[in-house]
């Protein structure tokens, strides 16, 4: 096992941060452009689109897992810069698409590079801070993923409507390479070199593969109908692949996902929590841009603006709240968090009607959706990591990121469902908010049996 932690761990920090920044706002950014890529595929339909999506969320999500196993096996800084290569080629690639399939490859090929840096990432900066700095090292981190995934639809909108749909991947290229060059000359190695290096190829397709079957009959719903029995046998099939995955992970000798790490209630509840919010926070920021542009008929850069006020408070509630993290725990800002949430829906639910008000009841929802994430996503990323082992970094992060991308996965798809269609109208978003409303109360609840004391340790 190799080990060397800098005389300032800020470096570090810094790579990983850009990285993360990447691989999140690249995850939301596309929400934004969703609409400019289908106009420019004019023969694709929603659904199909969605795949854009989906297909990238699926990949990555199954991917999280063996691949943080990777960076810990086979070193942290060869599978981080591998990742990013990999990452900004396939960025570039999806620039260049000149049809609906080859954007569809080269988002899956993103994905794998997406999948390789963020559980390298966290595990570098967890290495590179001493024990009583993890906590806000964490919270820092998971803040900047936090900020890049809320900021996404507004640089998306921005960007799609000044230089077009192909300047949403193409805008990774510079930030990346700088990343990649700072890097190379910053990072040290680390890796546990007793640690089984074996690949779970099947546990990786069924995991796959179940996902995909769910988020496909959600999609195919809006067409077909919830009774429909292709949607009833898609979803059927789907859960029936994961239940063979979990089958399949508690017999083989070395599972993609070590479902041992659930045996910690604490892990196993965080991650429940992190599906939930994963779902909710897909669908509510997805569902901002059809909502601005079809009920209140915004542009497209007027929606970016109108969507921003949220994720500008994300990183200063971040801060503070890992600060308070080091000394109250989790618990008390993922149940306070998850709640403030919840309201953040029932206030849209509530007002917004079809009479566009921004000042009187946007920008109020805006400031407590913005507040809601700065103290739940970092939060999420902290309580899933704080308890184990330093060797287990890796691993444990990877699966908590997997989770939450399941959940987007999910969220996207039921987006697409309830108001991806030609004429949404307002009773739409309004079970769309309840929907959102109900998930963030569950968050919380689910929350309530998060340990209070939970701290970075090891």
């Amino acid at each position: 096992m190799n080990d060397a932690r800098p005389g300032t761990p800020w470096p570090v920090f810094f790579v990983a941060s850009i990285a993360v920044f990447l691989v999140s706002i690249d995850t939301t950014v596309l929400f934004a452009a969703f609409g400019a890529m289908r106009a420019g595929f004019p023969d694709s339909t929603a659904a199909d689109m969605s795949w854009v999506l989906n297909a990238y969320t699926i990949v990555y999500a199954a991917l999280l897992v063996p691949a943080g196993k990777l960076s810990d096996t086979h070193g942290r800084r060869r599978i981080f810069l591998l990742g990013l290569m990999l990452f900004l080629l396939a960025s570039a690639g999806c620039g260049f698409a000149t049809g609906v399939g080859v954007l569809v490859s080269a988002r899956v090929l993103q994905a794998v590079g997406a999948a390789l840096l963020v559980p390298s990432s966290l595990a570098l900066v967890l290495g590179a801070f001493s024990i009583e700095r993890r906590a806000v090292a964490v919270s820092l981190w998971g803040a900047v993923g936090g900020l890049a995934a809320a900021l996404g639809p507004s640089v998306g909108a921005a960007m799609v409507a000044s230089l077009g749909w192909r300047w949403a991947f193409f805008i990774n290229l510079p930030l990346g390479l700088v990343a990649w060059v700072y890097g190379r000359n910053r990072l040290t190695e680390w890796r546990n070199a007793n640690m089984d290096t074996s690949f779970d190829l099947p546990g990786t397709a069924l995991l796959m593969a179940g996902v995909g079957l769910l988020a496909f009959g959600i999609v195919q719903s809006e067409a077909l109908g919830w009774r429909s029995p292709a949607v009833v046998g898609l979803m059927f099939v789907g859960f029936c692949v994961l239940l063979g995955f979990v089958a399949w992970a508690r017999h083989t000798p070395h599972p993609a996902l070590d479902l041992s790490l659930f045996a910690d209630p604490t892990y196993r509840n965080v991650n429940i929590a992190t599906l939930v919010f994963g779902i909710a926070f897909a669908m509510m920021f997805f569902g901002l841009f059809f909502f601005l542009m079809q009920i209140w008929h915004y542009s497209l850069p007027m929606a970016g603006l109108a969507v921003s006020p949220g994720p500008l408070l994300v990183v200063p509630v971040a801060i503070i709240a890992g600060r308070r993290a080091t000394r109250i725990g989790h618990r008390p800002l993922l149940v306070g968090g998850s709640v403030l949430y919840a309201a953040g829906g029932l206030w849209l639910y509530l007002l917004a009607g079809n009479v566009p008000n921004f000042l009187g009841i946007w920008l109020p929802a805006m400031v407590l959706t913005g507040t809601a994430v700065g103290m739940v996503l970092p939060s999420l990323s902290g309580a899933a990591v704080a308890q184990l082992a330093p060797e287990r970094f890796g691993i444990g992060s990877a699966v908590n990121q997997s989770v939450r991308q399941i959940g987007a996965v999910l969220g996207v798809s039921a987006t697409v469902a309830f108001v991806g269609h030609n004429a949404p109208q307002l009773a739409d978003f309004q079970q769309l908010y309840l929907t959102h409303i109900g998930l963030a109360i569950l968050t919380a609840l689910i929350c309530l049996s998060v340990d209070t004391r939970t701290r970075i340790q090891n």
